[in-house]
């Protein structure tokens, strides 16, 4: 059996701010089926520090940065959890990356000491014998981690997943010390980043093997607009780079244990599922019930649904809104909420409970993104029968067969895409879903084969193995 030390700023179930804490819990188990044992490490919020009372130590440096930090071992949820308690760095109010005045002005500082702690325990390996065969980075938060290994010249090979290249942990260059990196690095084609220093281009540079969570968003991030500065890098890195899809775990994101269970095999229960929805959310909506359960940024295309609101809506559609972000695009869907009641729902905030509910009632699912390095709401809704109405960019191209005519002749489809993404694109898209509920005997088809479509980790993690195993071979 091989061994991974996976390091991340976040993982279900302790922390989670967004799709990466999904990932990184959800690997391991994943993994284990393949061979592999994976430890994740991350910091020790202040909100997980209850749950390592007694943990034994396994590591420690008495100057992690500014103060003494120790790595504490445990198992929570089946995961095997290690956790960097340094409260000079993470014991603060606030989230994990900011607090009530925004950003912590020394992230780069706090997440170089994690990246610093999983380079030094895949060198030397930890207090109870444990040494990883392989370093797994996640996003620019461990982006130093490879960096850290490289510069040592430790053997121990690396990964680096980017999740989303638009964050890049950037910092001043006047930093360089501060973060213990060489300065002899320190030019173009290695640390320095139009004028200053990103630790995601540090790991992209030094990593032994770089994935991102989908084909396409491997592909999408060599061209500018997709790149954000680094598609250079993925350029001259072209042969270490691929695309894993993530995953989802179907355990827990299930239709079959809902309050009203349904099935690819025995899909009535999704009828159930929708009058209870529409009864919690006061809707009464004659058409397909549209759901948006996401962050509200113009990232994830929110921007758009006013534009394309009124033409749905009166074609018979319905909205049922659940997330948070930007205070604009809340008080867009607010606003909608007010001018068209009994059709448009809203709720600010996350409630997980919630969002089950949603996609087990749904009828579609709305994700309009800009960009998308994979993107798990697509896969939620094919797993409910909730079938996407997404943007063709990245992971949401590479999960969804959209209905085109060949498509739907052949009976494979298994949602709507299209592009470019704007208002015009979506707003055909929703006049399409509508025609496509009309048509009971291809929508139960759809339903059907969006149910049936692999969603789980199975494939991803075998390929995951493979990677590790070539990398140790």
């Amino acid at each position: 059996m091989g061994r991974v030390l996976s390091v991340a700023s976040e993982c279900v179930p302790l922390l989670k701010t967004g799709g990466l804490a999904d990932v990184v819990g959800a690997l391991p188990q994943a993994l284990a089926g393949q061979g592999w044992e994976m430890r994740v490490l991350m910091p020790a919020y202040p909100s997980v520090l209850p749950q390592i009372s007694g943990w034994p130590e396994v590591w420690a440096e008495s100057d992690l940065f500014g103060g003494a930090g120790r790595v504490v071992a445990g198992q929570v949820a089946g995961i095997s959890i290690l956790l960097l308690d340094a409260p000079h760095l993470y014991d603060r109010e606030g989230g994990p990356y900011s607090g009530p005045m925004g950003d912590w002005p020394d992230n780069s500082i706090r997440f170089a000491a994690l990246s610093w702690a999983g380079a030094a325990i895949a060198r030397e390996g930890l207090q109870d014998g444990w040494r990883p065969d392989v370093l797994h980075a996640h996003d620019w938060q461990a982006g130093l981690a490879p960096a850290y290994l490289a510069y040592s010249g430790a053997s121990v090979p690396s990964v680096m997943t980017v999740h989303n290249i638009a964050f890049q942990g950037f910092a001043p260059a006047s930093q360089l010390a501060a973060l213990r990196l060489p300065a002899q690095h320190y030019h173009p084609d290695a640390l320095e980043y139009f004028g200053g220093l990103s630790s995601l281009k540090a790991g992209l540079i030094t990593a032994s093997k770089i994935t991102t969570v989908s084909p396409s968003y491997a592909g999408e991030l060599r061209r500018a607009e997709f790149g954000m500065g680094l598609q250079g890098v993925l350029t001259a890195r072209a042969a270490d780079v691929s695309g894993i899809l993530n995953g989802v775990d179907t355990a827990v994101w299930s239709p079959e244990t809902g309050a009203h269970p349904y099935s690819a095999r025995a899909p009535k229960g999704k009828a159930h599922a929708r009058t209870a929805l529409c009864t919690e959310l006061g809707l009464d909506v004659p058409g397909p019930l549209a759901i948006i359960v996401s962050r509200l940024t113009d990232q994830k295309g929110i921007d758009l649904i006013p534009l394309v609101a009124a033409e749905f809506l009166a074609a018979g559609g319905g909205l049922a809104v659940l997330g948070s972000g930007d205070p604009g695009l809340e008080a867009q869907m607010r606003a909608l909420e007010a001018q068209y009641p009994g059709r448009v729902a809203v709720s600010i905030g996350y409630d997980e409970d919630l969002s089950q509910r949603m996609f087990a009632g749904g009828d579609a699912v709305l994700v309009p993104s800009r960009f998308e390095p994979c993107g798990l709401t697509q896969m939620y809704g094919l797993r409910y029968g909730t079938l996407p109405v997404v943007a063709a960019v990245g992971g949401l191209a590479d999960t969804v067969i959209t209905a085109n005519p060949a498509a739907v002749s052949a009976g494979v489809a298994t949602g709507i895409s299209f592009h470019p993404t704007d208002a015009a694109a979506f707003g055909l898209a929703l006049q399409q879903l509508i025609r496509l509920y009309a048509d009971r005997k291809i929508w139960a088809q759809m339903m059907r084969n969006a149910m049936r479509h692999p969603v789980g980790w199975e494939e991803s993690a075998a390929r995951y193995a493979a990677l590790y195993a070539g990398l140790v071979a």
